[in-house]
């Protein structure tokens, strides 16, 4: 499963290229709360069609009452004045929701909120193509269009940034899809990678062992067979990139793991638990010539503790802790993990002793 991102605009130049109207909806600024972040995106067809999303659902069901051609066959007549139901050619056009508290209301957005989108009619499908096709080897994009005059421009973009809109241009930069690389085919791998997928990432899965890989089920991962300090080198890593180690084995582990921490990953991380970890950071030490500050990097044990004992409960916390890092947000594993589980235990009442036999 791609980028959301590239998916919408992916979408959108398929609709371009068979000959549709369409547009295409940023979220240029908020007030309040909001339920999309500035930068999000979505695209409308004609037909009435929606990929991306604004808001909660309210909104993009205005932008398909006034844009579809399709709701207007059926309601046309009784349309307000200025509602045409189609999409018109033209510069682009800004429109604002929850100014009121009856129009916070309406559109379902959180008490104080309003939303400002810039509306993009009818984008070429050359730069759409160039645009998609860009991202998809990887490259990350600034894509510029002139407010007064709707003239798209694309540029190569260093880094990623935060949305320009100055009331003459409008500038977003779009990245290439945020990767992970996982050591190990095991069960735990499974679920943290569908999870992995289903949250935007392309997943890559590294494992020499036979054994492991004859068992594995999950579409749409790619699927490495050689050691993984040399998949690590062949990853080409950044900073959209993540390594997780899964398979408790020093051999497979650690050479990985000191080679993706010579990289701009975002997350370097190994399953095991505190002793594990602790142990794992004297080996690499003593045999690697490493220091505490060379591998302050390496997360372990991963996961947000969440008291999670099986391989969904504990890919749900790894998961959810990549999400965390990627979004720049505190986490809780920078408290005492063990004082949150003695909490955890203290509150739990015993359990009575069962006996069952066979």
């Amino acid at each position: 499963m791609e980028n959301l991102d590239v998916t919408v605009l992916r979408t959108l130049q398929g609709w371009r290229e068979q000959g549709h109207r369409a547009l295409l909806a940023t979220v240029v600024r908020t007030w309040g709360s909001s339920p999309r972040p500035v930068g999000s995106i979505m695209a409308l067809c004609e037909t009435g069609a929606v990929v991306g999303s604004v808001s909660g659902g309210c909104i993009e069901d205005d932008l398909i009452y006034r844009y579809s051609r399709a709701h207007g066959a059926v309601q046309g007549s009784e349309a307000p004045a200025g509602i045409t139901h189609e999409i018109p050619d033209g510069t682009p056009e800004r429109v604002k929701y929850g100014v009121s508290a009856d129009e916070a209301h309406r559109f379902g957005l959180p008490c104080g909120g309003t939303l400002e989108l810039v509306l993009e009619f009818n984008p070429d499908a050359a730069s759409l193509a160039a645009l998609v096709q860009a991202l998809a080897g990887g490259q990350m994009m600034e894509r510029r269009t002139e407010l007064t005059t709707g003239r798209v421009t694309l540029r190569a973009a260093q880094a990623p940034a935060s949305l320009i809109d100055d009331d003459q241009v409008l500038s977003n930069t779009f990245g290439p899809e945020y990767r992970m690389l996982l050591i190990g085919a095991g069960q735990l791998t499974e679920y943290l990678a569908t999870m992995a997928l289903f949250s935007g990432f392309a997943v890559t899965v590294c494992d020499p062992r036979e054994e492991y890989r004859t068992a594995w089920s999950v579409p749409g991962v790619a699927l490495a067979t050689e050691m993984p300090d040399d998949v690590v080198r062949e990853f080409h890593v950044d900073r959209r990139s993540c390594v997780i180690a899964l398979t408790h084995d020093p051999k497979l582990d650690d050479l990985a793991l000191l080679e993706a921490l010579e990289t701009e990953a975002f997350y370097v991380g190994a399953i095991g638990s505190r002793r594990n970890n602790e142990a794992r950071h004297a080996r690499m030490i003593e045999h690697f010539d490493q220091t505490p500050e060379s591998l302050a990097r390496l997360r372990g044990p991963i996961g947000i503790y969440i008291g999670s004992k099986t391989p969904p409960e504990i890919a749900v916390s790894i998961m959810a802790e990549v999400l965390a890092v990627k979004n720049g947000v505190p986490l809780p594993r920078d408290m005492d993990v063990a004082s949150a589980k003695n909490s955890q235990e203290a509150s739990v009442p015993s359990a009575p002793t069962c006996f069952v036999t066979p």
